[in-house]
């Protein structure tokens, strides 16, 4: 019997979009790293490296629900068009603006345009699969498929950063990835073949978006970003501790392969009966597997601890995805899905903030593990929103059965 994966990859167009899609989205690995290595080596500041890449997150999540609701509105290809025109007209802004010691808020505004601009191809993909796959089996296959190949993204993303700031030119891991972002964007944009139709209601106004489904998503969606943020700072902290801090790049791969493989898993599982029943699950395993942490002591602990909490990642952002697909209506799935990238990036910065703050001030004795209550707490709490959380009626979100692809 074919593997799941080679039915989903043979379906027409398939395998073509989704790597195009990958090609896109190595900016959302590279630009924040980039940027803070390039700036702090231009101002001596990691103060203002800082703040410059905040400005691009903040302003990429910001505007990552009204690109959505674009994209429902307009379809991709104009959508991917525009915003691949001025995020590369972004990204050179911020590199004159840095070439020449422009001064505050040049650089900061120039990012924050950037990062307003970046391509959700991520979300335009997964819309992609929606439209084309047949059933839920064959679409959790797809979703998995996403899911591991984000994580190829945010392991290689990094390394090519770093190698190409530090190593080629100071400029050339921004250059290398707003050249992925837009020709991966205007080269998705010219698969029309597989771009999803846009769904126009007969009568009234735009379908509308049940908060009672959003809300508790979003919300469990900052709880995760909290985790991911406040591990990165605990794992440069822990390896700086342990006197190895060479070694923090190779804990978060091993971190992300773990989500990588686990993502591969879920993609050959049965679609679940009940995707809310598993998001319940797969989110309260992600916040236990912080419990160990807080009490291992050495680097390659550290590791295999990390590879467990990452196979925790793929399944629950799978089953989250798939919980928005199935219960917000079809012309405004990709609008939805934003909402929750939004929650994960809003969730990032607080979660390296107090994770920093609490390796400043834990007891000397006890560590920079102690910071991983960090993590664990925010699972917890996202674990409680999800366990708490019933999904309202389909008929109340969504006029279309099954995956939700026909007109309402």
């Amino acid at each position: 019997m074919a593997s799941p994966y080679r039915v989903v990859l043979s379906l027409p167009g398939a395998a073509l979009f989704s790597v195009t899609g990958t090609v896109a989205r190595l900016p959302l690995s590279m630009v924040g790293l980039a940027l803070v290595i390039v700036v702090e080596r231009a101002t001596d500041s990691y103060a203002l490296a800082g703040t410059v890449a905040a400005a691009y997150v903040f302003a990429a999540a910001v505007m990552a629900p009204v690109q959505g609701r674009l994209l429902d509105e307009w379809g991709q290809r104009p959508v991917l068009v525009v915003s691949a025109v001025v995020y590369g007209v972004g990204m050179t802004a911020v590199v004159v603006a840095l070439e020449a010691g422009v001064a505050v808020p040049w650089t900061h505004l120039a990012a924050a345009l950037t990062g307003a601009a970046t391509p959700q191809t991520g979300n335009m993909v997964r819309a992609r699969w929606t439209h084309l796959v047949e059933g839920r089996q064959q679409l959790n296959t797809a979703y998995a498929l996403e899911a591991v190949l984000d994580e190829v993204v945010f392991i290689v993303g990094p390394v090519l950063a770093t190698f190409l700031t530090l190593q080629v030119s100071p400029y050339a891991g921004l250059v290398t990835a707003a050249t992925a972002g837009c020709a991966g964007s205007l080269l998705l944009a010219g698969q029309r073949r597989t771009e999803p139709p846009v769904v126009r209601r007969r009568s009234g106004g735009r379908a509308p978006l049940d908060r009672r489904l959003l809300g508790p998503v979003v919300a469990a969606s900052v709880g995760i970003g909290i985790v991911f943020g406040s591990t990165e700072v605990i794992v440069v902290a822990f390896t700086d501790e342990q006197g190895r801090p060479g070694t923090a790049g190779v804990v978060l791969a091993v971190w992300a392969a773990g989500s990588l493989a686990a993502g591969i898993a879920v993609g050959l599982l049965p679609s679940p009966v009940d995707v809310v029943a598993r998001l319940r699950v797969t989110v309260t395993v992600l916040a236990l597997t912080f419990v160990p942490l807080l009490f291992l002591d050495g680097v390659l602990l550290l590791a295999i601890g990390m590879f467990v909490a990452g196979a925790a990642i793929s399944p629950t952002l799978v089953a989250a995805m798939h919980l928005v697909q199935q219960f917000v209506p079809p012309a405004r799935l990709t609008e939805a899905l934003s909402w929750t990238t939004l929650g994960l990036s809003i969730g990032v910065a607080p979660g390296a903030a107090a994770a920093g703050w609490v390796v400043d001030h834990a007891p000397s004795a006890w560590g920079a593990s102690t910071a991983f209550g960090v993590p664990l707490l925010a699972g917890l709490l996202a674990a409680a929103v999800a366990w708490s959380f019933h999904p309202p009626p389909r008929g109340a979100t969504s006029s279309a059965p099954a995956l939700g692809l026909e007109t309402p």
